[in-house]
């Protein structure tokens, strides 16, 4: 029974550390960027995940207009939360459309366990 146990957990470990491994370990250049219009008049930001990290440090968008934000996982499997609105985006749900009713700092988290770096896999979106 004993084995099994530690059997068990070092097949979850392995797996959560091989959820965010990829060989490729391309990095994006820019650090800021605003949402771009989206063709209905709105806001659409794209959080790029790799391997421990968002291709942005931050995102801007403009309150009280609608966003529409999706994540795309270039590497790994990754999940992005933004609690104060409620958003929780994963490979089963890519896309939300939210309206941001405050300005202010609002950070987003990998809410899905990727491995080692998990903790520190966040960026912010800022609301002017």
């Amino acid at each position: 029974m004993k084995k099994l146990l530690v059997l068990l957990m070092g097949i979850a470990l392995v797996m959560a550390i091989a959820a965010c491994g990829s060989k490729d370990t391309k990095s994006a250049g820019s650090t800021t960027t605003p949402a771009t219009s989206a063709a209905a008049g709105g806001q659409q930001v794209v959080l790029k995940a790799t391997n421990f990290k968002f291709d942005q440090t931050e995102y801007r968008v403009k309150k009280g207009e609608p966003v529409t934000i999706s994540l795309e996982n270039a590497e790994g499997m990754h999940g992005a939360s933004i609690k104060e609105f409620k958003i929780n985006l994963d490979n089963s749900k890519k896309t939300a459309t939210f309206t941001p009713d405050k300005a202010g700092s609002f950070p987003i988290n990998c809410s899905i366990m990727c491995g080692t770096g998990h903790a520190n896999m966040k960026t912010t979106l800022i609301v002017e």
